[in-house]
This record gives structure tokens, C-alpha cells and sequence, in this order.
């Protein structure tokens, strides 16, 4: 009997049968579901695996390699944004090896669905030198992520498993694989290569260095690695990851009539590519991100120009890929005709009716004729929306915790009136270093923690904020008449514009606490919110 099951999902289950000890992560879409299916399920909770949401990427990647560091088997997972925060670890771990198996699951956002932009993970992996494995399906997302904790502790690496938002949140049915126990407490050998100074760091790299052509012989020999032969030999393919399904999707009555070679393994198994070379006149390389593949190749042996892609103009540079843009870029007739796939018009993303961020957006924006436009630092979090009509209020949104930092810099060249934004999980995930440095050097700065009590923009994720912001502030150096609440309501509208206005005329930092939990909560879930910032405070 099969599983029905979101890819996320897949990735899941197959991380609580390959004998996981704990996940570690933080919510951002589209990896979310992963540590959410750990959490509920019935077996995981028996078999205490960790699965509490870290306070950030770096942290929950730290974590991970504590628990493999012990012997046992760990996940971290992230969306690739966060891997940009949790890169230190990354990179240094790659050096110093593991002992339990350790994959980190990283969910990249092609086309931006939610994201700030489109960066491919699979650069990370090779930058740190690491294998990299990219399922096509939910049954290879189960199967890879088995593997890859096996492939772990072989090799002694990290294993990066890179999954895409349509697979991430498309659903299919998967056959599983009996459960493996997990892995007793085992600390390793030789500890030395977890300390990386330089003495012990530099052999620990050239040991990284001797490892490559062992990790390009488990590619050449993969099963997820596949060459499929046909005799038109006027084009051969590479298809990476999902875009195996999306060529598939234009050939499920006839085979293909071309060589595949279908990759869910790096590096690239030479030999398979070798073949395509010898023996076909073009190559479409067709890859879910950046032309990563289609650069390499062209870099160093397209000679005759047969290479064929994102950076030739065959297949879009930005965005998604899909059944019918693998058609077009075949010259075959496209299974779903461009009429009928522009019906849908584009919808917005706004905040939800009688959400807290409105209210507080409408007190800045009260004050905007006098304080100035343009001076409203904003950041990751549903309260982005807030750069959109009709509220215009926030100008800025780079990454998690600049709302601060952004702010301080403005600050520092000159700009009066300055606000910088940012939510209550963000705030404890980035921007309390941010609040540290205004604090140091007295920065005349009103920094708003938008608290709407949960990780909101991903599910309503428990914060780790919860009950503890204004004595994180006064820890740091706030001075305590400075940090003040508000409640962010219709009602109290007239206030909060006072209040904001008596702490922007302040000449050092101050911060408003912004409370009001996100009306998505259900109402259970907000009586266990004040019961819990009551007993904190």
C-alpha cells in the first residue's frame, strides 16, 4: 500500500526510517513541511527524535552536527536563503567531516514563489566540495533521503539534498522501506579534525581534496544516476531532478525518441557525459536553477557549440521550468496550449483582514508627512507585505535582521527619522546582534518588533520570542524607559502614533513592542500564548 504524500513529506519519512536521532530547522517556505511531518508524527514521537524549531539556520546546522558528533543520525533543513545564514557551519564542516550521517535538506524557490530570489543550493555543495543529490519524484525523495544518511557516514561528509518548491508541495504515492533503529551514543575516534585550527584544518582539507575521486565514482556508479539510449542522435539530454518529470510529461504515450541521462547524483558522472558528446550533435541541458551544468560544460568542452540551455536562449534564463517550456525548447507540439495556461490572473499577496501589521503600518503612516518618506526599514515576514499598496510603508526587505542594521547605516550617513520593522522571530533569529550594535555606539534609532506571538508567514510556527522580548532588549541595553508596548488596534490608534512619535524624537535607541497575536491563531492557541508569556513574566 502506498503513502500519499507531499515531496517534503517523502523527505520526512524517509529521514524517521533511515534511523533519525533529530531535525533541526527553521520554517521557510518551501521547506517547512518537512520538520512539521517529523513533529506530528505518531512513531517519532515515541521514538523521542528532536524536532523543536531552532532560532535560526546557523544554529539548527550547529545543532546537527553536535547530535553527529555524538554518533547519532541528524537532519537540518532550511530553505536556501537559509543556507546563506548557516554557511559558516556549512562550509567548515565539509572540513572537519561528520560521524552520525547528516544531511542538510535545502528547499530551493525557483520563480520566487516566496522568496527574496532564486539562488541554487547546488553551487553551496560544490563550493564545500560535498555530494549533492536531487530526487525527480516523491519515491526518490524517500529512497535518496535512506541513502544519503548511508552515503553520510561512508564517506564521513555532509550529504546536501537539494528538493525545488513543485516537488516540495506536490503530492504522489510512495512505497516505504522497513525502519532502521537509530544509532547508539558513539563518540568518534579522532577528534582533532573537529577542531579546526590551522594545524589540524589544513590536513583535514587535503584529506577533503584525496575524497573527490571517491565521490565521483559513487556518482559514475549511482543508481538514482541513469543513461537512457535511443537512436536519434540529433539531440541528447540532460535532465536534472524534476525536469526528468517535466521531459517525461511530453512523452507518456511514445518514448523518448533521444538519450536521457537523467541526474539525481554529483558531481557529474563523466562517463554518462562523455557518451552524449561522442555520440550526439546537440545537448539541452535541462536543470532547475542556475545553468550550473550548461556553464561547466560549455566552459570547458563545448567546442562545436553543442551545448544548449538557459544561457543559450533555448530555455528562459529566470523561473521555473515546465512541461511546456521542455516541449518548446524540443520542437514538439506543447501538451498544454499558452491560452489556456495564461486563464488564471495573477493574484497579490495580502495581509489578512484585521491583522496587527495594518494597524501599525497606519500609525507610521500617520506620521510619514512630517518624518519623511522612504526612512521605513523593513524585513523578512508577513509585515513585507506592507511594501505593497495600499500601505506603502516599508522600503526596504533584503534578508533576515537588515531591517536594523539597514537602518543603523542609514542612520550613520545622516538620515533623521529612521523606523526599522521586524517581527518577533526574525528578531531573535537575526536582529538582536543588529540591536547590540545601536546599542554600543547610541544609535538615535526606533526599532518596531511587530509581535504577532508565532512564526506567522510560515504556519504559525511556535517563536522562540514568545514572553521574552523585552528582557532580551533590556539584556542587551536598552534603556528601560525605552522599551515600551503597544497594542496595535483601531482604538488605539491615536496613542500608538504618539508613542511612536515621543520615541523617534529620542536621541538613542529605542524600541516598541508591537503586541498583538496573528489572527490566524486559533483561539485555544492564543489563551496558551498569554498563559505563557504571563508565567514568563
Amino acid at each position: 500500500m502506498k503513502n500519499l504524500v507531499l515531496g517534503n513529506e517523502a523527505v520526512a519519512q524517509g529521514a524517521i526510517d533511515a534511523g533519525l536521532s533529530g531535525v533541526y530547522a527553521y520554517p521557510g517556505t518551501p521547506s517547512t513541511e518537512i520538520t512539521e511531518y517529523i513533529q506530528r508524527n505518531k512513531f517519532a514521537k515515541e521514538s523521542k527524535i528532536h524536532c523543536t524549531w531552532s532560532v535560526n539556520e546557523k544554529t539548527a546546522i550547529e545543532s546537527a552536527l553536535g547530535m553527529s558528533y555524538s554518533g547519532k543520525r541528524a537532519m537540518v533543513v532550511m530553505k536556501h536563503v537559509g543556507l546563506n545564514v548557516a554557511a559558516d557551519a556549512f562550509m567548515n564542516m565539509s572540513i572537519s567531516g561528520i560521524n552520525g550521517g547528516l544531511v542538510i535538506a535545502v528547499a530551493d524557490d525557483p520563480s520566487m514563489h516566496s522568496s527574496q530570489n532564486e539562488q541554487d543550493s547546488r553551487y553551496y555543495g560544490k563550493f564545500a566540495m560535498i555530494p549533492i543529490l536531487e530526487p525527480s519524484n516523491q519515491q526518490e525523495a524517500y529512497d535518496i533521503t535512506r541513502f544519503a544518511f548511508d552515503l553520510s557516514e561512508e564517506l564521513k561528509l555532509p550529504v546536501l539534498l537539494r528538493m525545488v518548491t513543485r516537488l516540495s508541495h506536490s503530492r504522489s504515492g510512495i512505497n516505504r522501506s522497513d525502519q532502521r533503529p537509530q544509532n547508539a551514543i558513539n563518540l568518534p575516534e579522532n577528534t582533532k579534525r573537529f577542531t579546526l585550527i590551522p594545524a589540524y584544518a589544513k590536513g583535514q582539507y587535503e584529506h577533503l581534496i584525496e575524497k573527490q575521486p571517491i565521490i565521483i565514482a559513487h556518482s559514475e556508479a549511482s543508481k538514482f544516476n541513469k543513461l537512457i539510449k535511443a537512436n536519434d542522435v540529433t539531440l541528447g539530454i540532460i535532465a536534472c531532478g524534476i525536469t526528468y518529470n517535466y521531459l517525461m510529461e511530453n512523452f507518456e504515450d511514445i518514448p523518448c525518441q533521444y538519450p536521457v541521462l537523467k541526474i539525481a547524483q554529483y558531481p557529474l558522472p563523466k562517463e554518462e557525459v562523455a557518451y552524449l558528446f561522442e555520440h550526439c550533435d546537440r545537448i539541452l541541458v535541462l536543470e532547475e536553477g542556475y545553468p550550473i551544468i550548461e556553464e561547466r560544460l560549455k566552459d570547458y568542452l563545448d567546442k562545436d557549440k553543442k551545448i544548449i540551455g538557459r544561457l543559450t536562449g533555448d530555455l528562459p534564463r529566470t523561473g521555473e521550468l515546465n512541461p511546456n517550456i521542455v516541449a518548446k525548447a524540443l520542437g514538439i507540439k506543447q501538451i498544454i496550449s499558452e491560452t489556456k495556461s495564461k486563464m488564471v490572473a495573477g493574484r497579490p499577496p495580502q495581509l489578512c483582514d484585521g491583522c496587527g501589521h495594518t494597524d501599525l503600518f497606519n500609525a507610521i503612516n500617520e506620521l510619514t508627512p512630517k518624518t519623511g518618506k522612504k526612512r521605513v526599514f523593513g524585513d523578512i515576514g508577513c509585515y513585507a507585505l506592507g511594501a505593497l499598496p495600499p500601505l506603502n510603508t516599508i522600503t526596504s526587505l533584503i534578508d533576515m535582521g537588515a531591517s536594523i542594521t539597514m537602518a543603523k547605516g542609514a542612520v550613520d550617513a545622516g538620515l533623521k527619522n529612521v523606523i526599522a520593522i521586524i517581527g518577533d522571530s526574525t528578531f531573535t533569529h537575526s536582529g538582536m546582534t543588529g540591536l547590540l550594535d545601536c546599542v554600543y555606539e547610541k544609535t538615535p534609532i526606533t526599532i518596531i518588533i511587530s509581535d504577532n506571538s508565532a512564526i506567522a508567514m510560515t504556519g504559525g510556527q511556535d517563536s522562540s520570542a514568545l514572553g521574552r522580548l523585552k528582557n532580551i532588549c533590556l539584556g542587551i541595553g536598552v534603556e528601560p524607559e525605552h522599551v515600551n508596548f503597544m497594542v496595535p488596534l483601531k482604538k488605539n490608534h491615536d496613542k500608538n502614533v504618539e508613542m511612536i512619535r515621543n520615541e523617534m524624537n529620542y536621541n538613542g535607541v529605542s524600541v516598541i513592542i508591537s503586541h498583538r497575536a496573528c489572527v490566524r491563531l486559533s483561539r485555544d492557541k492564543k489563551e496558551q500564548i498569554k498563559l505563557k508569556i504571563a508565567e514568563l513574566n
